[in-house]
């Protein structure tokens, strides 16, 4: 049984980073994409990053500009999510998402088998 549990997640204030986390079971992460989305309140889900297995490859949302990193440590079946110069916007419910074949952009989130069950970050002053 896949499992993915996010932590990380808090209160800070605008301009501060975290490191969101999702550990893997049930998986092996070389032969899985892993995916961050997000929910704000009242909004959609929307594509945050994705990184794919044996490549490594990478992929953002473009209004991220940069500000968060997703990387993953395949012997710790763990793949992290980096997020600088936070924003109040970025203030969301960020879920760790996985799926057999590559990510090639950011895949909608109907095309993710397995979910976690989401880790809060909100930004505030």
């Amino acid at each position: 049984q896949i499992q993915l549990v996010e932590s990380g997640g808090g209160v800070v204030q605008p301009g501060s980073s975290l490191r969101l986390s999702c550990a893997a079971s049930g998986l092996g992460l070389s032969d899985y994409a892993i995916g961050w989305f997000r929910q704000a309140p009242g909004k959609e889900r929307e594509g945050v990053s994705c990184i794919n297995g044996n490549h490594f490859s990478t992929n953002y949302a473009d209004y991220l500009k940069g500000r968060f990193t997703i990387s993953r440590d395949n012997v710790k079946n763990t793949v992290y999510l980096q997020m600088n110069s936070l924003k109040p916007e970025d203030t969301a419910i960020y879920f760790c998402v996985a799926r057999e074949r590559r990510c090639t952009g950011l895949p909608g989130p109907a095309l993710y088998a397995w979910w976690g069950q989401g880790t809060q970050v909100t930004v505030s002053s």
